[in-house]
């Protein structure tokens, strides 16, 4: 295993530019700390310094160690202020993964009951189904809110909740909906420019399947993996888009939004997918009963 001592003393010596600065640094003899680092480099395998005029400099191998070696103990850093704010209970720290496919303004509607709480710390992360699963099953994550149930699979013990269905409604700037836009609608959608969420939304495949049943051949000008920013950009003028009635509670946020249609057979699911162990978690509890609220 390897010995975070060793590589502390390596770290130092790189940032010092020296063993004799480090030593003065670590108030510890110079022979010490070299053969800290000699013991380090015989554990991994290679040289990881070079002499370089009166100091030293790093090999290949040395810069990939000490790039490790930066991140870990940035990290560890971190360890006493976070320690001491959680013994002193005066940080409610909640850690929500968002998967890559929801709207972002939907998941900020189901986050809002909690964005009250005194001495908040609210960590959002975004990425992929499994990648957000697996940080959820090691407890790097209190809560993932993603577009489908967690698969069955008793390793990763977690609990899957359906939390909203929420229809979805149309919205666009106000030079491309008006009264006969809104009266045509959803036949509009073949005259106008559409943004859309990308394929990797589930979303999308439903809102695919519902163009081919009402017979619907848009335009699309725009795809976005961020709902936001598909708002974003249709309040600048570049189209209209679809987003659930939930997620549409913060297009009013979006100065020159105005509601298209609405179509009821089309809705985004959100699931709320807590690890086992952690289910009991008062923020996520929060959250959870002001959805089925």
């Amino acid at each position: 295993m390897l010995n975070y001592r060793h590589l502390h003393y390596f770290w130092v010596v790189t940032k010092e530019g020296g063993f004799a600065r480090a030593a003065e640094r670590l108030d510890m003899a110079i022979q010490t700390i070299s053969a800290q680092v000699r013991e380090l480099e015989k554990s991994l395998g290679h040289q990881l310094l070079k002499p370089s005029g009166r100091g030293v400099a790093l090999t290949e191998a040395g810069q990939a160690a000490f790039a490790r070696a930066e991140e870990i103990f940035q990290l560890g850093q971190c360890i006493a202020d976070e320690v001491r704010e959680a013994a002193s209970g005066k940080v409610a720290r909640l850690a929500v993964g968002l998967s890559d496919g929801i709207s972002k303004l939907a998941a900020h509607a189901l986050l809002e009951p909690v964005l009250a709480t005194d001495n908040l710390r609210l960590v959002c992360h975004e990425g992929e189904f499994e990648q957000l699963l697996a940080e959820l099953a090691l407890h790097h994550l209190d809560l993932v809110l993603a577009g489908q149930a967690a698969p069955r699979n008793p390793n990763l013990r977690l609990v899957s909740e359906r939390l909203v269905e929420s229809p979805v409604e149309w919205y666009g700037p106000a030079r491309l909906v008006g009264t006969t836009e809104r009266d045509r609608f959803p036949q509009s959608l073949n005259d106008l420019p559409v943004l859309l969420p990308t394929g990797h939304s589930a979303l999308r495949s439903t809102l695919d399947h519902w163009f081919d049943t009402q017979g619907l051949r848009p335009r699309i000008v725009g795809e976005f993996e961020d709902s936001a920013l598909l708002a974003v950009f249709a309040a600048r003028g570049l189209g209209v888009f679809p987003i659930s009635s939930l997620g549409a509670s913060d297009v009013g946020l979006m100065q020159g939004l105005h509601l298209l249609g609405r179509c009821d057979d089309v809705k985004e699911e959100i699931h709320a997918i807590r690890s086992r162990r952690g289910q009991h978690h008062p923020l996520v509890l929060q959250v959870i009963a002001a959805a089925r609220a």
